[in-house]
């Protein structure tokens, strides 16, 4: 889906890593949330609470999945899932648009 309709927008930006991970949380009629974000180019590590999606809209990224010692390449038009309470590590490699959805 290209847009979300009927949703309420979170107004403070969520800023990780001195600014070089920026997202907006959208929250849906269900309770369902996503964040909308971009990231500049780094390496970063992140922890979940619960099950995530992460669609890349636009950009390349290395992902490093929990368990796993392997980085794979994920471009635009793919995602991924990681399981909640889990880690995973991050490399951007050009400025990046993705969406994550977070799943009970």
């Amino acid at each position: 889906m290209s847009k979300f309709e009927n949703v309420t927008v979170v107004k403070a930006a969520n800023v990780y890593f001195d600014g070089k991970v920026t997202s907006r949380t959208v929250i849906f009629a269900n309770g369902e949330k996503k964040t909308l974000g971009i990231m500049l180019p780094g390496e970063f590590k992140f922890s979940t609470a619960q099950k995530e999606i992460m669609e890349i809209l636009s950009g390349t990224v290395e992902i490093q999945l929990p368990g796993s010692l392997a980085w794979q390449t994920v471009t635009g038009g793919e995602s991924f899932e990681v399981e909640a309470n889990a880690a995973f590590g991050i490399k951007v490699l050009t400025v990046t648009d993705y969406c994550c959805s977070y799943l009970d």
